[in-house]
């Protein structure tokens, strides 16, 4: 299982790690860059909630009032995002396109 991978929460050494990357108990009040989110509401590996909670804490403690912080969660996805490969085309298509938007290349002829 995971414990082998990862090591016991139960025991603080592997607790303790685990809390040092994690993503949500480590936001603090920084200037956070624009971020997006992407979940699956069929995710067995994060619940829905949690991709949540984090935008929801990134949005509080941010010291950037004008970073953005997108939550695109996908009602028909699990953990790995769509296995039809349209929607998963789809998937990606949408990513790129909020880079482009970010680097001010979205709809712009001759510059993508």
């Amino acid at each position: 299982g995971e414990w082998e991978e990862w090591g016991n929460p139960n025991e603080w050494k592997y607790f303790d790690y685990m809390l040092s990357y994690s993503p949500y108990d480590n936001v603090r009040e920084l200037p956070y860059p624009d971020i997006l989110i992407t979940a699956g509401l069929f995710d067995p590996r994060v619940a829905y909630w949690e991709p949540a909670k984090w935008a929801s804490k990134l949005r509080t403690n941010s010291a950037n009032p004008r970073a953005k912080v997108l939550l695109k969660m996908d009602l028909e996805v699990g953990h790995f995002s769509a296995s039809d490969r349209y929607r998963y085309k789809k998937e990606k298509a949408f990513e790129q396109a909020v880079v482009l938007e970010k680097l001010g290349l979205a709809g712009a002829p001759g510059k993508a």
